[in-house]
């Protein structure tokens, strides 16, 4: 039997490792904090010369707008305009503690990675985020644990303020208002690490008047992970 060309047969197999990358995938987020909030997520399958972030290396304006004031708008364009396909705010605004957001995602032919990243309530520049995870080319449905990040855009003074990028303070949106204190002196005003790295965690106080921090010691602290990602490839 006569063998088809090499260049047939190369092509054919490029084709299929396409096919098998595009699927419908089923997300759910879980916020495993007992006191943090996540403002609206962005969940986007990529391909691998896409990068929403990177540790130890400086935010882009996009990121620092995300994870200073929750705004994903920015990452979402560059996402779409690189060809990505994306799932926006699957909670329908903020995700609270122990809560689960859940949608549907299609992956198109080459966008093999997955990345998320959501603003974490009340930080400075906290974000839940995940980074370039490769999506499983078998049907099934898989776990991954994300871990809190600090842009290192803005210092952690822990104070309330209005959320916009380049100006301290943390937003205070409904309903966390009654869960802060106020009158905070601010825990620092410096950044130490001006790079993307693991966030080093509220530290708070129980003050709710005065005192270094608006935050409460007993209520906005966490350990990583913050969140369970469920991704089921169908």
């Amino acid at each position: 039997m006569k063998s088809l060309p090499k260049l047939t047969i190369a092509g054919a197999i490029v084709a299929l490792a396409h096919n098998v990358n595009a699927a419908e995938l089923e997300i759910s987020v879980q916020n495993l904090t007992h006191g943090i909030y996540f403002t609206p997520l962005l969940i986007t399958s990529h391909s691998n010369e896409v990068q929403l972030f990177n540790v130890a290396e400086t935010a882009s304006s996009e990121l620092q707008a995300m994870a200073e004031g929750g705004a994903i708008d920015g990452l979402m364009a560059l996402a779409s305009g690189a060809g990505a396909d994306n799932l926006a705010n699957p909670a329908g605004g903020l995700l609270s503690p122990g809560q689960i957001a859940q949608g549907m995602l299609s992956t198109s032919e080459g966008n093999t990675q997955l990345s998320l990243v959501g603003m974490m309530l009340p930080t400075n520049d906290g974000f839940v985020g995940l980074n370039s995870w490769t999506l499983p080319t078998e049907p099934g449905t898989y776990h991954v644990y994300l871990n809190a990040y600090d842009a290192g855009t803005e210092a952690n003074d822990e104070i309330r303020g209005g959320g916009a990028p380049g100006t301290p303070g943390m937003p205070v949106p409904p309903p966390l208002e009654p869960m802060l204190g106020m009158g905070g002196s601010g825990v620092t005003s410096s950044i130490e690490n001006t790079t993307v790295h693991i966030h080093p965690g509220n530290i708070g106080d129980d003050d709710a008047v005065a005192g270094q921090s608006d935050v409460s010691n007993t209520v906005h602290r966490w350990l990583n992970p913050v969140a369970k990602l469920t991704v089921t490839v169908q």
